[in-house]
């Protein structure tokens, strides 16, 4: 972790590339951390770091106020980006579960268990029988449609699984009527 050197080229080009994507050292405003890094550096840096010389202008700008900014005052090696990743130990993390031999045979085995007391309860259940209800509306053509034999030569429909249910007259206008005949069929 840490800049490396910031007197020489390398370090400030490191602290330059680490501030092409944030505004301060640490957080969103100026903090002691920005102070302590502005110390290391000293002065002004090269025009060709134009991250480092925007962010040493800015913090330059509350050189008064050192004292009183957030944070807390650390060594400037402890800032900084956190490293190549080779001497990361975060690989040995596992955040999702552990891959141990022992914990997968007691996952499978539980697993069994849960999947055979499904299958009994499954089997335990009736068949569920698929039912459709319909409603026929069957309307005149005039008011001369004889609707008693309409419905007659409708009921004459037969089909497998179809049971037919009541039907009725309903009153449409001036004395036509139409006729609702309810069945229902079976899969």
């Amino acid at each position: 972790m840490g800049f490396g050197d910031l007197k020489n080229k390398t370090g400030l080009q490191a602290l330059n590339e680490f501030l092409a994507q944030k505004s301060y050292i640490e957080g969103y405003v100026p903090s002691q951390a920005d102070a302590v890094i502005f110390h290391a550096v000293g002065k002004s840096p090269s025009a060709d770091l134009v991250h480092v010389a925007r962010w040493y202008n800015h913090v330059k700008s509350y050189s008064k106020d050192f004292g009183s900014l957030p944070g807390v005052k650390k060594p400037a090696s402890e800032y900084g980006p956190a490293g190549d990743g080779k001497n990361d130990d975060d690989d040995d993390d596992d955040l999702f579960g552990s891959d141990d031999d022992e914990d997968a045979e007691e996952v499978a085995r539980l697993k069994q268990e849960r999947l055979e007391a499904y299958n009994a309860k499954k089997a335990k259940k009736p068949t569920l029988i698929a039912k459709s209800n319909i409603i026929l509306d069957v309307k005149p053509w005039d008011d001369e449609t004889d609707m008693k034999e309409l419905e007659k030569r409708v009921r004459s429909i037969e089909a497998d699984g179809l049971l037919w249910g009541t039907g009725k007259l309903v009153p449409v206008a001036y004395g036509i009527k139409k006729t609702y005949d309810f069945m229902c069929g079976r899969r």
